[in-house]
């Protein structure tokens, strides 16, 4: 049996997601953040050195980071499903955006969070001033100008495919999935970008991410 030890409102639920998809048994083990600091509890740090999610045991085996246990789980339970045959062109694009997610999506992603936090956070004045300023340039000069070239280029992609590795629906885009959430809850996916909020919701009307968020539970940024 599977195990996923699933953290509320994080990258787990793709996990969650794609052995849905895969119909693979398993079984969640449910942590939560700390409300105030939104961190993962310390009980996570018995699972895995770091104490981050997604963490899954399969095999008597620890996986962590995501796209290491995408890879797992579709070499491992798939049959040759959600993974394009090898040779194909679609294999590269595949094996490209599964990288791509984390590599390259979320890193701007993360840091609008933190400046985010930091412009609109309780910080003690005079010290506020400063950080309130610095926060706004970081974010003219450097985070709004990569989000923009990094979903203006998604947008592309997906202008020119149905699924990120091709015409169809694969591992990768369960992968692609929480950076393109994670833009249209912060309002870099809007409407301006019809392309990715229709693969939004797309993936939303599949049964198995439906059935994901019944085990996963309530899901948000």
């Amino acid at each position: 049996m599977i195990t996923v030890h699933h953290l509320n409102n994080s990258r787990s639920q793709r996990v969650l997601w794609l052995l849905e998809e895969l119909g693979v048994p398993y079984e969640v083990k449910r942590y939560e953040r700390d409300a105030k600091t939104m961190l993962a509890p310390p009980e996570l740090l018995a699972v895995h050195p770091l104490g981050k999610s997604p963490v899954v045991v399969a095999d008597g085996t620890v996986l962590a980071e995501s796209g290491a246990i995408v890879e797992y789980l579709v070499d491992h339970y798939g049959g040759g499903r959600l993974i394009p045959a090898a040779g194909k062109p679609e294999r590269l694009r595949y094996t490209y955006w599964l990288h791509y997610a984390e590599g390259s999506a979320m890193p701007p992603l993360l840091l609008k969070l933190v400046f985010d936090r930091v412009a609109n956070g309780p910080i003690p004045w005079p010290i506020s001033v400063v950080a309130r300023r610095i926060a706004s340039t970081v974010q003219d000069n450097f985070i709004r100008p990569q989000l923009k070239r990094h979903f203006d280029y998604i947008e592309a992609e997906l202008a020119a495919h149905t699924w990120f590795a091709g015409e169809e629906f694969t591992a990768a885009d369960v992968q692609m999935s929480f950076p393109l959430e994670a833009a249209a809850f912060r309002a870099v996916v809007d409407s301006g970008r019809p392309r990715s909020i229709d693969f939004l919701q797309r993936i939303h009307a599949r049964p198995a991410y439906q059935r994901a968020l019944e085990r996963g539970g309530s899901y948000a940024y």
